[in-house]
Order: structure tokens, then sequence, then C-alpha cells
């Protein structure tokens, strides 16, 4: 611990953050306590000038220890004893806050006040660390008072000694030294010696060997996520690397960016960053799409970064409507929902070359799915969660859509976010539900409208033959400008199944019209199915079904970030790797769990039907029905935060 205070020892820039819970601090502080063995540490010896550091302060001239091995134990020990995180520390600092020692069970735990705050036995493990050997009279004075506790004083004094000696205690150290132990090889060595922990992904591998010539390429990437995190989008490192990757070498693997300098990656992040900002704008302004829950394909952004970066010049409008055309219908097919990475490299390579640019992108694109005409049947999903959900809403926004108490169009101007704009059930769910209608069919794509927050009170949940004539009535047109068809027999509810197929084959024909506009009439690409594969219109099981449930989930996810954890995908779009089929949406998923490389995938699934668990189970996810499971798997097996 002197040596991480004087600069002698530091975490290598790859390390990932601090990552332990409290079960793991306290199960250290007892193997500490009773000798038992902890293992040793595995650091790199390597020259100040030279070392990629984590954390702020300078390191030690001449010749420092970067810990490979056994951070998370040098990280718990060093934040109990001193009572405050290390220099390079990255986590949750709840996981070491607050240890007690009782000293006549011998046990350790983290102080809950109903159960500690008037017992005396119960010993605050830093307070006593800071205070020393000398201060050891302190502890005992307030003990030997009380009679109930004299015959026992000379054995609390020995337990308080063991425990002060931990620090005392000798850890193996096995050193990897000489010059030609690159950081690729010292990288190598982490993730062998870290098999079983926190093996590092290609993009913590990629990021390690940027900070290693640039130590604040992290620091400058978080703070671009964060200007788009304010903005309502929610991307990460990753996802941001991948676009820095494909500007500069025009391919998906991290691999390529290995040879890449610190300015190379410095002009990269610039570049990309910039034409970030461009693809948002023009995603937000011309399609509507304008926040993270409508947001689909978005890995489909490092390939028109990479467009627009080969460009060198501002698009006109065809170009620039043709590249949108691509996006939106990447997005709604799931070009990226499976393999990733070798979708966005066989997109790369179609803009590349004589041949290459956007007519050989949207071949790729047709060949793939099997034609790209919206048919009636791809609005049959359900949910808030459904492929064609976002559609929905780039349909009333980029269109003549109209507010039904109102009559004024839904346009971004008047709207806004997503947090003044609200899902309208048309048939009032307690009225479908009451006529043993089923969940998918009451939750239907085709029952959804979008209206501000004032007309979906005031409509409430009154029938549609019954409100529709007063809208027509007010506002001529307004139900037209949302697809709902003519036939006032179709608003009954007795017809709700008939009226849903019409509204399917208006919102079809709405797509195909609005794609053709991006086309600006060259509509070869909206030609017929080419393929022989056919059209599915099974229900894909799971996803939000109201915006109170998106609320939830929402706050679920705020209360995990509050956490120092990463947040959870919304409506997570659990597809087939090869050919991108959405199997099912889960409410709420972290696919490489909440502790990356530690924990397994979990997902949160809100009045759910036996199916979608069975789906995410068989999946590997770990499966919470409700907030309140969630949140104590979370305080018990992540930060173990105990409840007093």
């Amino acid at each position: 611990m002197d040596h991480i205070d004087s600069g002698h020892m530091a975490l290598p820039e790859f390390q990932r953050g601090y990552v332990w819970n409290r079960d793991q601090v306290r199960g250290l502080f007892d193997s500490l306590y009773r000798r038992h063995p902890v293992g040793g540490l595995l650091v790199w010896g390597t020259e100040a000038k030279t070392a990629a550091h984590r954390g702020e302060g300078p390191l030690a001239a001449g010749i420092v220890k970067l810990l490979l091995d056994g951070q998370q134990r040098m990280t718990s020990l060093y934040g109990v004893v001193r009572g405050k995180a290390p220099k390079f520390f990255d986590g949750n600092a709840q996981a070491f806050t607050g240890l007690r020692f009782h000293i006549d069970t011998e046990t350790f735990g983290f102080y809950q006040p109903v159960k500690m705050q008037d017992d005396p036995l119960w010993i605050d493990v830093t307070s006593l660390m800071q205070a020393g050997p000398a201060g050891l009279g302190k502890f005992i004075g307030q003990l030997s008072t009380d009679p109930a506790y004299s015959a026992s004083i000379g054995t609390y004094i020995g337990r308080l000694s063991t425990l002060l000696s931990v620090t005392d205690i000798d850890l193996h150290i096995e050193e990897v030294t000489g010059p030609d132990k690159t950081l690729d090889i010292v990288v190598d060595i982490f993730n062998r010696v870290n098999s079983g922990g926190t093996k590092l992904s290609k993009g913590d591998l990629a990021l390690a060997k940027i900070c290693a010539e640039w130590p604040e390429a992290r620091d400058s990437m978080k703070a671009k996520l964060k200007q788009w995190t304010d903005a309502g989008y929610h991307f990460n490192l990753d996802w941001l690397l991948r676009s820095v990757n494909t500007v500069l070498t025009g391919e998906a693997k991290f691999s390529y960016l290995h040879d890449k300098g610190a300015l190379d990656i410095q002009d990269g992040l610039n570049r990309a960053s910039k034409h970030i900002d461009a693809s948002l704008n023009l995603i937000a302004g011309r399609l509507g799409i304008d926040h993270d829950q409508v947001f689909f394909g978005r890995f489909g952004v490092p390939v028109m970064v990479r467009y627009m970066d080969q460009r060198k010049g501002p698009l006109d409008a065809k170009e620039r409507d043709k590249l949108l055309f691509w996006f939106a219908q990447a997005g709604m097919w799931g070009r990226f929902s499976g393999s990733t990475e070798s979708f966005i490299d066989q997109d790369l390579a179609a803009l590349e070359g004589p041949n290459g640019g956007l007519d050989a992108l949207l071949d790729q694109l047709r060949l793939w799915h099997g034609g790209l005409q919206v048919e009636p049947g791809h609005f049959t999903g359900w949910s808030l969660g459904a492929r064609f959900y976002p559609v929905l809403y780039m349909l009333t926004r980029m269109g003549a859509a109209r507010d039904w108490g109102t009559g004024l169009p839904l346009r971004a101007s008047l709207l806004g976010k997503m947090s003044r704009l609200e899902v309208h059930h048309i048939f009032p769910k307690s009225q479908l539900y009451k006529r043993n209608h089923k969940r998918a069919e009451v939750n239907a794509l085709g029952n959804f409208c979008f209206l501000t927050k004032d007309t979906n009170l005031n409509i409430s949940d009154r029938l549609p033959e019954e409100y529709f004539p007063e809208i027509e009535v007010k506002h001529p047109g307004a139900l037209a400008s949302q697809w709902i068809p003519i036939d006032p027999l179709l608003w009954r509810t007795d017809r709700y199944l008939d009226f849903l197929e019409a509204r399917k084959t208006l919102l079809a024909a709405e797509a195909n019209t609005r794609f053709a506009d991006l086309l600006h009439g060259d509509t070869r690409w909206l030609a017929s199915r080419i393929s022989t594969i056919p059209l599915t219109t099974a229900l894909i099981v799971g996803g939000v079904t109201s915006e109170a449930e998106e609320l939830e989930l929402e706050t679920l996810n705020e209360w995990v970030a509050d956490r120092g954890l990463p947040r959870g995908q919304v409506s997570f779009d659990y597809a087939d790797n090869e050919t991108g089929a959405q199997k099912a949406v889960f409410d709420l998923a972290w696919p490489d769990g909440l502790q990356p490389g530690l924990t397994g995938p979990v997902a949160v699934l809100l009045n759910e039907t036996s199916d979608v668990l069975q789906i995410a189970s068989a999946a590997g996810f770990r499966c919470f029905t409700t907030g309140a499971e969630f949140r104590g798997y979370v305080e018990k097996e992540i930060i173990s935060l105990e409840v007093a």
C-alpha cells in the first residue's frame, strides 16, 4: 500500500475498473484474519516514463510495478485500511466502505445501524487500521468499563492485534519484466492469468494498446459518450471505438487498429465524432428517430461514418436520403442484431472499390434479406420492443400525422422528445381484455398510435366508435393521417381483429411511400421480393406493453447506473446470429452481465409469459420478473448492500 501511495505501484491502463462486491471484500478479510491463502500478485515491472497507467498523479521515477493480477484484492485492502480508494480506482467505493469486525464471534459484516450501532463488540475496521497498535487502547477502553466484557478483554486484545497485523502479511509477488515484454505480450499474459476472471473484450484490448500511446484516450471517448447521453442516446465505448476503426481502417475488427499511433487515433476520434453527430442529426431530422428507445440498428452508424468520411464533402439530398434509406432498412430487418462484426465488415466492403458505394450496399442488403418492400404482415408484431415499433414512430414523425386533440401535425418542433409524446392504445386495453382478447392482440402494433399527453388523457378508455366520430368532426382528416380505416364498421369492438388487418395494410402502404420518397423515384430497391424466404407472421414473444412499464424499466436502469454499473438495454432484441431473425424481446437485459467478464447475462422480464422466460433461460440469461427481485440480486450479489 505504501508503494501505491508513493507511485511505485499502479494499475495498467488496459485493466478494467473495480468490480468486487461486499461479499468478496468480507471474504478477503476473513481469509486474511484467519491466515488462509489469498493468492499472490503478478506485476509488470516497466519504466515509469513509458508506463500507461490508470488514475491521476505521477508515477515514481525509474521502474514501477503495474498490477496484472491482484487488483481487486489490493484495491479492497487499500480501501478498507486507508479509508479511501487508491488513485487508480474506478468503481463503486461502497463495496469496501463500512466494514465491521465482531470481536466475540470473529465475523466480518458491513455496517447496519439497527444491528450494530448499540453493540460495542462491532469494531470499525477502518478506524482500527488508521489508529494502529497505538490506538488499540481506545477500543479496549470502551469495553473495559462494562463488567460483562472484563473477563474477555485479553482475548479481545489478541483478536484485534491479529486483525491489525493483516497488513504485515507477505504476499508472494511474481514479476514480469524485461525489454521483450511488450504491451501485446503483457496483455496476453493478463488474459491467460485472468481466464476465469475479468477477461478483456476485443474492444478493451484495442483500447489498452491505444492508451499505451495516448493515456487520455479513454477519458476523451467517455466525454463524447456523455454528450450523446445528455442528448438521449446511450452508446458505449466499444460502439464509439468501432466508428473510429471504420474511419481509420475501413474494417470492423479491432485488430486493424493495432498499428495506429496516438496521432492517428486522435484524428480518427475527431473525424468519427464529427460524422456521428452528423448522422444523428440526419436520422433525427429526416427520419424523426430522435431518442434511444426507437434508435434501431445503431451498428449501422459506423458504416454511415465510413461512407461520410470517404465522401470528403457534404451529401446532396438524393445521396443523403439514399444513405438514410439504407440505415432505416438495415435497422428494420435486424441487420446488426446477430453477428454484428461480420455484417459490418460485409457492408464496409460493399463501399470500397470502383464498383462500391450506396448501390452496392443496398444490393447486398436486399440479397441478404430477400426484398426491401414492407408488407402488411410485417406489422403483425406487438409491444414496444417489436422491430416495427420504431417504424411506426418514424412514419408518425416523417409524415403528416396529426394529434387528435389539437389537429396539429406531430412534428419535432411541436413534440420534442419522447417525454412529450405518448403511445396511445386506439382500442383501450381494459375494454379488450373484458372481451377476452389475448395480450399480444391487445398490444398489437396496429393498436398503437402516438398522441400528445393531454389528448391521450382526455380520450382515456373510451371506445373508438364513441370518440372517432367526434375527432372527424373537429379535425377532418386527422384519423386518416394516423392510418385509421375509414369504414366506421371497423371501429366497433367486435370488429377489432378486422380493424388491425385493415390498419396493417394502410401502415405498409405508408411505409413504402415514405421509403420511395427517400429514393427520389429510384424505386428499383422496393421491387417485389427476390428471395424464396417466406414472410413470417409468427408473433414474437415478449416486450414492453405500456409506457408505465417502460417508465418502470427506465427507473430501474437509472437506479443501476447510479450505483456505478452499466445500463441495460431496454427492449433487448434477441435474434438469430446469422439471419438476424428476431426470436424474442426481453424487457431489460444485460447480455454481457452487470459485471462483464465476471457475471453472466441478466434479464428483467415484467409481466411476461412462460415462453419468454424459457427462451431467455435457454439463452443463458438469469431472469427476474419484478423490479424488487432484481434490486435484491444487485444489492446482495453485485454490490452486496445489506439492508438494515
